[in-house]
């Protein structure tokens, strides 16, 4: 306490000493200053390279690329601010949406995990067990992810001061790693039961065919299907709902297989059923791997797109004339935002308020493109020195 006394004392007397040093003070230089006026809309012309994709093309490949080529223009000259009101407008018209694919996977999952525990205590197949695993886990799931999309929104500047945005994607590899640590029980307990089975000279060939129990897995089948075609129009939107439809995926998978197994070590042999348990489990780790892999590298920092990258470049060089250069453009996920490291050349006559403003302008002008955390912008007056703060490793 008597640190935190110290510190905001000599707050106020810095602040005494400098009052124009505070964005609040009624002095603000900035915040009185004209907004920078920035170049036209197309200083190189590149609406004249737009071809008419009406016009007859020798081939099918050549009307894709100049389609593609049509769709790059016209993205590179939209505003900063086109972009965002379509994000946003984009994100408005689909929050509905959002919520009943995200509490109606859960409510599904709650209902679809009671039901497959009967079918899988009143069968004993093992290859519906491994349905009723993956079941019991997606609720708990579901709420974790659910929680850190949540917590991803809200927090304290000062405890959390680059954000807590990563929240989300640490969400979804947790979801990843209960739902593979699931099929890995469940492996251990297909190869026990294989091993008493053949300990057991007993034993029968087949095992018993529980009618009811496979009624209510193919119950779960078509209620795991209408989510996973309802959470497929909006995987592209949202990462949490694309983390959903890959679990309703999978669960239509494990479910159809896990009849037909349950059925065929009935009917034709006993291990078909145990075997086709630890095929499943084996599906469902090397599916969620994948997806976990995808998210660590979110995580760690993996480079935007190519498409991301020319946007912010041609953002900063069309930004305002004084700009000559644009030095080095940098964009790398931190978690599912996008950080922007943007180093550019003025001429070294101006002065340092001019330099200022300007970088600072393309900076916020930089994140309110959509999916942007933040940005960074890097003034310097030559390009012929070694890049900036690279790390020598």
């Amino acid at each position: 306490m008597d640190f935190l006394a110290r510190s905001s004392a000599s707050f106020i007397e810095l602040a005494a000493i400098r009052p124009h040093s505070t964005r609040a003070s009624s002095q603000d230089l900035e915040r009185k200053r004209p907004r920078i006026d920035v170049w036209a809309p197309d200083p190189f012309k590149l609406s004249d390279k737009v071809v008419d994709e009406a016009q007859g093309q020798p081939s099918k490949a050549v009307k894709t690329f100049y389609k593609q080529q049509n769709a790059k223009i016209e993205s590179l000259l939209k505003s900063v601010d086109q972009h965002r009101a379509l994000a946003d407008d984009a994100e408005a018209a689909s929050k509905l949406s959002h919520q009943i694919a995200i509490y109606g996977s859960l409510a599904g999952n709650v209902v679809l995990a009671g039901l497959q525990l009967y079918a899988a205590a009143s069968s004993g197949s093992l290859s519906l067990f491994a349905t009723m695993i993956d079941s019991a886990f997606d609720p708990f799931s579901n709420l974790i992810m659910l929680y850190c999309h949540r917590a991803a929104k809200k927090h304290n500047v000062y405890k959390w001061p680059s954000g807590k945005a990563r929240m989300t994607t640490v969400g979804n590899i947790c979801f990843c790693f209960i739902m593979a640590t699931a099929s890995i029980v469940l492996i251990v307990e297909s190869i026990r039961d294989i091993i008493e089975h053949i300990a057991d000279k007993a034993s029968a060939d087949t095992e018993k065919l529980h009618l009811a129990s496979l009624i209510v897995v193919n119950c779960a089948f078509a209620t795991k299907l209408a989510l996973m075609l309802y959470c497929w129009r909006l995987k592209a939107t949202n990462t949490q709902i694309q983390i959903l439809w890959e679990d309703h995926r999978n669960d239509l998978f494990i479910n159809g297989l896990g009849i037909i197994t349950s059925v065929l070590g009935s009917k034709v042999v006993w291990w078909l059923d145990p075997a086709g348990a630890m095929f499943l489990s084996l599906c469902i780790i090397g599916s969620w791997g994948n997806t976990a892999f995808h998210e660590f590298k979110l995580l760690v920092g993996i480079s935007a797109g190519p498409d991301f990258l020319q946007l912010v470049t041609y953002t900063c060089v069309t930004h305002h004339p004084d700009i000559i250069q644009v030095d080095t453009c940098r964009a790398y996920h931190a978690g599912e935002g996008i950080i922007i490291e943007a180093d550019v050349i003025m001429h070294e006559s101006r002065t340092l308020r001019e330099t200022h403003d300007i970088s600072e302008d393309l900076q916020n002008k930089l994140e309110r493109l959509p999916g942007v955390e933040r940005a960074y912008v890097h003034t310097d007056f030559e390009a012929s020195h070694l890049p900036e703060h690279r790390k020598n490793v």
